[in-house]
């Protein structure tokens, strides 16, 4: 065992009694399992934020994942979108997002008596995140961060413990994909969530459709770009009819959180 991977065990037993924002990527995944290890299975409880900015068919993997490994979930719904300064999608969008999933998480937390936790690792402490400031400020744990792992530690551990998403791709809400000052409606998250089907259907997984009113800016990594342009035809068609009138490939590739760099100018 590395030590690494002792200290995340250790981290988890300290807390005892846990509830974890479960989204079904590899980093909550990870720090679920590690709690199966480290604790009784009647201490851990994964939940799943259904909310709008979740993208169609995640909520159903979540609660997979959970009977996989024979662990507690539910799934509760959020209301960042009943909340003026989420909708705004300024450069504190995060803060709120966080903040209602933080409404849910507390109560459930008090009853059982339990730490909330969230799958940060340190290569997001890098990054614009104020979500994970809302989170910290009213008391939740970063255990990954605590045991020091960064995200190739956290795939790394997650192959090696045969976790089936150790190599999915990240998959931010899809709230992430519209420009900061553009104003968030459903309607918005699901073009953008139908988009982004239309390029997994040809088999490209790890995909950002970057919302710009009239056009969509497609991301994805730089192996898949000749994958997209082969199929460019039936993609312009397809998203086109979801209302976007010009439809653009970023030679640049995906770059996860790229919308940040506006924060900068």
């Amino acid at each position: 065992m590395s030590t690494k991977e002792k200290k995340l065990l250790n981290a988890m037993q300290v807390l005892d009694s846990v509830v974890i924002a479960f989204s079904g990527g590899v980093d909550s995944a990870l720090v679920a399992k590690a709690a199966s290890k480290a604790l009784p299975k009647t201490k851990v409880l994964l939940v799943t934020a259904d909310s709008q900015s979740l993208g169609s068919g995640e909520l159903e993997k979540c609660e997979e994942l959970s009977q996989q490994w024979n662990l507690e979930w539910i799934s509760v719904q959020t209301n960042e979108f009943e909340n003026s300064q989420y909708i705004a999608n300024q450069s504190d969008r995060c803060w709120w997002c966080k903040s209602a999933l933080m409404d849910q998480l507390e109560p459930i937390a008090i009853q059982r008596n339990a730490n909330i936790v969230l799958g940060v690792n340190q290569d997001d402490l890098g990054d614009h995140r104020p979500g994970q400031e809302a989170a910290k400020s009213r008391g939740a744990k970063f255990p990954l961060v605590e045991a020091g792992f960064t995200k190739n530690d956290v795939r790394e551990l997650a192959k090696e413990w045969e976790l089936s998403v150790w190599d999915r791709p990240s998959m931010p809400c899809l709230s992430s994909r519209i420009p900061y000052d553009t104003k968030i409606t459903v309607q918005l998250l699901s073009r953008v969530d139908r988009a982004e089907n239309i390029l997994r259907s040809i088999g490209v997984t790890d995909v950002r459709v970057r919302d710009y009113k009239d056009t969509a800016r497609i991301e994805v990594c730089q192996q898949d770009l000749g994958v997209v342009l082969q199929h460019a035809s039936l993609i312009h068609h397809q998203i086109s009819d979801l209302g976007y009138r010009y439809v653009t490939l970023d030679l640049g590739g995906l770059r996860s959180g790229n919308l940040n760099e506006a924060l900068e100018l």
